[in-house]
């Protein structure tokens, strides 16, 4: 053939495993006709043969003889004296196949066919991909740390593919450095023109739950069933668990002995703190299985709210909130009923004050933090030791030192 550059480029791809010969052939056809469109309006007259085993490929025009002057469209009919330069012997009516060279194109032709051919070939190779991360959307995968930038880090998997893992999907405690193999969930795939981008979570619950599948053969196998994952990344996260086969523990298999094996999907995730749950389809015991490890009192639900009023003691509060107020937002999250805590016993005195009653004084912000581990009444603070309050809020020592001083005059008037 004329132009050895064409047919080293469709030669480059002929064994290229990603493409089939089928999908190959096409292409090339496609490219091919596209170009004879552009140079003779229409490609309906043309055969094209491609012998892609040898990188080699025919175009072949067919026309009709007409009587010289006759000629009316020059695409599918030709005349006698041009078809006789061909083959001495047509006569008018005879069909004639003409081989179309290369070289006839032009070579700014052959230079866009070329272009075209790449383009075609990557576009296929960019549409196969996204079919192929498409359908691992919920699987976990690993991949390379290529580059850490400041609002996403990039990984490349052993195949050479683009992952894209963004700051808000990343774990907070998590800390990568280029070459570091890096575990999470596909999330989604997204085509940014032609190209697919993927996208990596290790902040979605469906990573835990399939982190869960893999490191548990109980899961794996189907004898213990993940009923609902709540999590809030690096902190905390519970995971309600049941089995149909009574001789199996779910919670024990899950955990194993001494958290044995809880404890790699734990140092997986950052140390997130993971409670496992029996599963219950008993509302009220499966909020008190929820609020662990406080020990609940009782339970008052409204099914028309879906809300619950929790009661509990003194002691116990602190426990179910947590800190940061994730204990009891997980459960809240898990058993789909918003919660409210209500305290009984020593601390109802008479002369207690809500807190919000010193809004004047206090700032709000601070109020929601104590409102966080449970402490919504003035002398519920005031018996609280100053250093533990520190370590549970995001409060300054000087800061509930000024809360206690407040509250105490109240006291002390």
């Amino acid at each position: 053939m004329e132009n050895l550059a064409l047919i080293e480029s469709f030669s480059e791809f002929k064994d290229d495993k990603s493409i089939d010969r089928v999908t190959l052939m096409a292409i090339l056809e496609d490219v091919f006709r596209n170009a004879l469109k552009k140079k003779y309006g229409s490609d309906d007259n043309f055969d094209i043969i491609i012998n892609p085993d040898k990188g080699d490929m025919e175009i072949w025009r067919n026309r009709v003889v007409v009587a010289d002057g006759e000629v009316e469209d020059e695409n599918s009919e030709i005349s006698l004296s041009a078809a006789r330069k061909i083959e001495p012997d047509f006569e008018v009516g005879e069909d004639v196949s003409e081989e179309v060279k290369l070289i006839d194109l032009g070579r700014r032709a052959i230079l866009a066919l070329r272009q075209n051919l790449i383009s075609k070939i990557h576009e296929h190779d960019s549409t196969n991909l996204y079919k192929h991360f498409k359908d691992l959307i919920g699987e976990i995968y690993t991949a390379e740390v290529h580059h850490v930038r400041p609002r996403v880090v990039i990984l490349v998997d052993d195949d050479g593919n683009e992952i894209v893992l963004p700051k808000e999907k990343q774990i907070p405690s998590d800390f990568f450095r280029k070459g570091d193999n890096v575990k999470g969930i596909i999330e989604g795939v997204e085509l940014k023109g032609n190209k697919p981008q993927i996208i990596m979570s290790r902040t979605s619950e469906k990573f835990l739950e399939k982190l869960f599948e893999q490191e548990i053969p109980e899961i794996f196998d189907g004898l213990i069933t993940i009923r609902k994952v709540v999590r809030i990344p690096g902190e905390k996260a519970k995971v309600a668990v049941d089995s149909y086969d009574d001789r199996i523990d779910p919670v024990g298999a899950c955990v194993g002995m001494k958290g044995s094996r809880i404890h790699g999907i734990v140092r997986e995730l950052g140390n997130e703190n993971i409670d496992v749950i029996n599963y219950t389809s008993n509302n009220q015991l499966f909020i008190t299985r929820a609020l662990s490890p406080a020990k609940v009192s009782s339970i008052k639900i409204d099914e028309d709210k879906k809300r619950a009023e929790v009661y509990l003691k003194l002691e116990e509060v602190s426990k179910a909130i947590g800190r940061g107020g994730h204990n009891i937002k997980l459960a809240g999250l898990l058993s789909g009923y918003e919660l409210d805590v209500i305290r009984e016993g020593s601390f109802a005195e008479e002369d207690d004050v809500e807190l919000t009653e010193f809004s004047d004084e206090i700032d709000g912000w601070v109020i929601d933090e104590f409102a966080k581990i449970g402490l919504d009444t003035a002398r519920s603070i005031l018996k609280q030791n100053v250093e533990d309050l520190v370590r549970r809020t995001d409060l300054e020592e000087e800061t509930i030192l000024e809360v206690m001083r407040i509250l105490k005059e109240e006291f002390d008037n």
